[in-house]
């Protein structure tokens, strides 16, 4: 096992899109060309599917340190209704795009610290989206909470307005890495806010772990598991932490490279969180969430109906997920685009009545193709190519690129089939890079991405 972490441990995407951002081109992209995929995206599958919506509400009262996300630290809380009053209006933009009323399938609340904005503010906002929409009839709400600042109301306000999935950042119950990662939050605060939404009737409560943290052993992880198993959650996100200090606005700082575990450290941390979470009757879904057989997550997976997007592993698939808020990412399936990041320059670009983007990406039919292959390889560990695919140059022997991870029993081959073995599954990431064409045109210079152990 040694030996395959230091062979595989390789800066790579996540790939929670295809293209990754980092390879998006500007060349082709513009607002206008934007709107059109939005448009014929929402035309052929608002009727089927519905529409999903990500909102990014970027306030913290006080900096995590393992946190990669695009976040504003404040205490002011008067900065949440001029930011309520600008999704709503982000939101009217693309409604005006639409030829009919939208049916929302699925809405996120992400952060930052969704639960940093009240109760009141937060039922504005979901009022005011669903004001000229509809919810789906299955549609999914979601939302992250903070443990230390969730409070009854909140779970009640949004459990009112349609929510049914909580989830809440635990990373680690360790005094000494709580410390480090600036997330100081006792055991009885994640026990509190996960019974108040069961007795509420939350349908799923999340909790997320975080492996390969600052100062953080083996130990920690079982000792975080223990726990964690007390309080039963219907998922569980095990992930791995992303060190990327260089990374403009990066909270990531307060402690040294050389207090990070090694990879091989991480990795017995993994192998022992995956042990106890089977253990406890959890199922792995995807690369590295574990899901309760009474949980839709694993529904979705055994049906096959499992998506990934940047909101990461998602039970239901919607063809248009439309970002609101700072930094937020919209997928048209034909297209990507990200807002700006700067509060500032978002206020004034919605009140200049402008799509807030600063970035983007339209698909062409490679990486249409190749998105498909990589989609597959992440949710169901599988993907069977013809003979368009090996017309791309890239991917014309990519029997030979494959080879490698066959012969270190990670992938199995068969009529053009890959499927990737249980001792493959850690590094399902290296296994999508043979297929990144992009990738392969154009190596980075400078490192990009985290390390895929």
């Amino acid at each position: 096992m040694c030996n395959l972490v230091n062979k595989y441990n390789v800066a790579g995407p996540r790939y929670t899109s295809y293209p990754t951002v980092p390879y998006w081109n500007m060349e082709t992209f513009s607002v206008n060309a934007w709107k059109a995929t939005v448009q014929k995206s929402f035309k052929e599958s608002n009727t089927t599917e519905g529409i999903s919506l990500y909102i990014h509400l970027p306030f913290c009262e006080s900096l995590c340190t393992f946190c990669g996300c695009n976040k504003r630290i404040t205490k002011r809380h008067e900065v949440e209704r001029p930011y309520i009053k600008a999704l709503l209006k982000e939101w009217a933009l693309y409604c005006e795009l639409f030829e009919s009323k939208p049916t929302i399938k699925e809405i996120h609340l992400g952060g930052g610290t969704p639960t940093f904005f009240s109760p009141e503010n937060l039922q504005e906002l979901i009022q005011g989206l669903l004001r000229h929409s509809r919810a789906a009839d299955t549609h999914e709400f979601s939302f992250e909470g903070h443990p230390n600042n969730t409070t009854e109301t909140h779970l009640q306000t949004l459990y009112d307005l349609g929510f049914r999935r909580v989830c809440f950042g635990v990373q680690d119950y360790n005094e000494t890495v709580q410390k480090a990662i600036h997330r100081v939050q006792p055991f009885e605060n994640v026990k509190r806010v996960t019974e108040l939404a069961r007795k509420i009737g939350y349908t799923s409560v999340g909790h997320d772990i975080i492996f390969g943290l600052p100062f953080q052993t083996t130990e920690h992880v079982q000792k975080t598991i223990e726990k964690t198993k007390l309080l039963s959650p219907d998922r569980i996100a095990f992930y791995s932490y992303a060190h990327v200090p260089w990374m403009k606005g990066n909270g990531q700082r307060g402690f040294r490279d050389e207090d990070l575990p090694t990879a091989t450290e991480k990795t017995a941390q993994y192998n022992l969180g995956k042990k106890l979470l089977h253990e406890a009757d959890y199922t792995d879904i995807g690369m590295d969430h574990f899901a309760l057989s009474t949980d839709s997550l694993y529904t979705s997976m055994i049906e096959k109906r499992l998506h990934r997007n940047f909101m990461g592993y998602t039970a239901q698939k919607t063809q248009l997920m439309i970002g609101l808020g700072v930094s937020s990412i919209g997928d048209s399936w034909y297209g990507f685009a990200q807002n700006v990041k700067n509060i500032e320059t978002y206020y004034h670009l919605i009140n200049e009545g402008m799509i807030p983007l600063s970035k983007g990406h339209i698909l062409s039919a490679e990486d249409l193709l190749i998105r498909k292959h990589i989609l597959n390889l992440m949710c169901h560990f599988k993907t069977s190519w013809t003979p368009e695919t090996t017309q791309i140059p890239e991917l014309a022997n990519i029997t030979e690129k494959l080879a490698e991870f066959e012969r270190d029993a990670l992938i199995q081959t068969e009529n053009n089939t890959i499927s990737i073995t249980k001792k493959g599954k850690p590094y399902v990431r290296n296994i999508c890079m043979a297929f990144d064409v992009l990738l392969q045109r154009k190596k980075p210079d400078t490192q990009l991405f985290s390390m895929t152990v």
